[in-house]
């Protein structure tokens, strides 16, 4: 064993009863039970084991020490009387000879208990986290995170594939979030950006000759948290391929992720390939959401010819559409429907309606005295049976298909029958729209990846600057994988032509000036012979948050920072001295 133990914590079996050995770890707990005895639990990273002091100088000399400090423990093993089968250590205990303080924990009470650290306020729990790492259950996670990136880095070099690093510091570029921006010093005025993806490095190596690309990818991206997204920095499994299309993607993704979901998550079951595949536009037609959970039953129907002419203003006004999700086998309360429609309102920012077919036929509850003159009709249209549930939404076309995104999720979730948790289902989003209308520009912008191959290349981009096409209509080879409702990664086949490139961009309004000097490396590397490439870059944070069934990602984050883009622990970001501002040509205004 290495530094001053024989054993770890977790070790020691019946087996080595009689054995004198030597403990490192941390004084998790000490119990007196009485005159001359007292069991304390010493905690290493790989167990616990139980010293039981039954000296009363020995008890004393525990006494003196507190609660999570680095102690070493020699002495002999010996069998439990009251044996825990619950500890892998929990039929044996240790009678301790000696005792030596390592290092002290000077603090009589710490700022949680560390077994219940989960329970604390999370702003405590970051700012402590060296503590809260000592958890077994948030350490676990972190050991989690380590063989899901081992076994995924293996699977890779199986594939063919070789791991190369790209830069840190690199140039500023238009990729859809705000860039990390650092000053550089040797070049006053003049900044880098830290990458928010490796996507331009990747796509060069392509064009430098190498076939399989990948690397465990730190990004970063200055944007807001969310419970899957951490601030700041994160880790996707970023890989390319050249000579390569959206088949050969798909076949290394399904052939390397369902065995590490099996193999590391809390559900044993995974999707096997091939993957469903849904359009883009499909997707939100049926599903209400770009990322459905397929482990969900339900769906949506477009009723807004349907429910028109009932006399329900929300259904009858100008360029609305109407949705509705039928729920069979439906038994729950009133009080039951209302919280779930109330949850939609506020996660999707409209209100849903409803009425149920009840155990007699009957048209009931919600919005019932509308249907009801109508309720042959609608319920043969619908296929509506006895205890059945029907929540509807209505409005402009995406917002009646985001309510009924929330509608699905929410309910499928809850009403029992509608949903099989325990696996993890993935499927691929395809025929991506190559641009959109901004919500803010009003302006035509790329809907994802600029870099992506417009399909039909040229000719239907020329065709959209001339007028003859709806650039709206445009298809991109770009496609997303989701798992269980939750995005894993977006991926494309790149666009390799310079002169498609300089077209897509005209489109968004930047000329081929603009392409040359905000992607001068890409573009000017496309000029010499580039291949065909795709790639794709699944998110390590995510994935292991999905297979630890963590909600929030910093529970699978070794040092997150918190929903504010700050550093608890380290007190960063912080300020500088007026010194290293000047020597970076930096001034401070209020």
């Amino acid at each position: 064993m290495t530094q001053s133990r024989t054993n770890t914590c977790g070790e020691l079996r019946i087996g080595d009863v009689g054995k004198k050995v030597t403990l490192c770890g941390w004084l998790e707990n000490d119990r007196e039970v009485g005159a001359g005895l007292s069991f304390i639990v010493l905690r290493d990273f790989y167990g616990v084991t139980q010293i039981t002091a039954d000296t009363e100088e020995m008890v004393n000399t525990f006494k003196a020490i507190t609660k999570e400090s680095t102690v070493q423990v020699t002495g002999t093993v010996r069998e439990r009387s009251s044996k825990n089968p619950k500890l892998p250590t929990g039929e044996i205990e240790v009678v301790p000879e000696s005792v030596k303080v390592l290092g002290k924990c000077s603090h009589d009470s710490l700022p949680f208990e560390i077994n219940h650290s989960r329970e604390a306020d999370e702003s405590v729990r970051l700012k402590y986290r060296y503590l809260d790492l000592r958890n077994p259950e948030v350490k676990n996670n972190i050991i989690l995170r380590s063989q899901v990136i081992r076994a995924l880095r293996e699977a890779m070099y199986d594939h063919g594939f070789m791991e190369v690093t790209t830069p840190i510091l690199t140039a500023s570029s238009p990729e859809g979030a705000r860039d990390y921006l650092v000053p550089a010093r040797k070049h006053p005025g003049e900044f880098y950006a830290l990458p928010q993806a490796p996507q331009q490095f990747k796509q060069l190596l392509m064009v430098s000759g190498f076939d399989r690309y990948f690397q465990i990818a730190p990004c970063f991206r200055d944007e807001d948290a969310r419970g899957d997204r951490s601030p700041g920095e994160f880790y996707q499994l970023d890989m390319e391929m050249a000579f390569a299309t959206q088949e050969d993607v798909f076949a290394v993704c399904e052939d390397v992720l369902p065995p590490v979901f099996e193999k590391f998550g809390t559900y044993s079951r995974s999707t096997k390939a091939p993957f469903v595949r849904i359009p883009y536009l499909t997707a939100l037609e049926k599903y209400g959401t770009d990322k459905p959970d397929l482990r969900i039953d339900l769906s949506a129907a477009d009723v807004t010819e349907l429910m028109k002419g009932l006399g329900f203003g929300p259904f009858d006004a100008e360029g609305v559409s109407v949705k509705a999700c039928v729920i069979s086998d439906f038994h729950e309360s009133r009080k039951f429907i209302d919280k779930g429609c109330c949850d939609v309102e506020v996660i999707s920012g409209a209100k849903p309606y409803w009425f149920r077919v009840d155990e007699n036929g009957e048209i009931a509850g919600g919005i019932a005295k509308f249907v009801k003159p109508q309720a042959d009709r609608i319920k043969e249209a619908l296929g509506l049976k006895e205890n059945t549930l029907v929540v509807l939404s209505s409005g402009k076309l995406s917002q009646a298909q985001k309510t009924m995104g929330s509608v699905i999720k929410t309910f499928g979730e809850r009403v029992p029958g509608h949903m099989d948790k325990e696996q993890y289902q993935f499927l691929w989003i395809v025929d991506f729209p190559m641009y959109e209308i901004g919500e803010e520009s009003g302006e035509l912008e790329f809907c994802h990846n600029p870099f992506s191959m417009p399909k039909g290349g040229l000719e239907t981009l020329e065709k959209a600057e001339r007028g003859e096409i709806d650039p709206l209509t445009i298809m991109a080879d770009q496609y997303d994988l989701v798992v269980n409702g939750v995005e894993l990664s977006s991926g494309a086949v790149r666009n390799h032509d310079p002169e498609i490139m300089v077209k897509a961009f005209e489109l968004v309004r930047l000329t081929e000036d603009d392409v040359k000097q905000k992607f001068p490396a890409l573009y000017n590397a496309f000029s010499y012979g580039a291949p065909p490439h795709a790639g794709i870059a699944p998110g390590i944070d995510r994935m292991v948050m999905l297979l630890a069934a963590e909600d929030s990602i910093r529970e699978i984050i070794p040092f997150p920072m918190n929903k504010n883009a700050a550093d608890l622990m380290m007190g960063a970001p912080g300020k500088v001295t007026d010194k290293q501002l000047e020597e970076l040509h930096i001034k401070v205004t209020e």
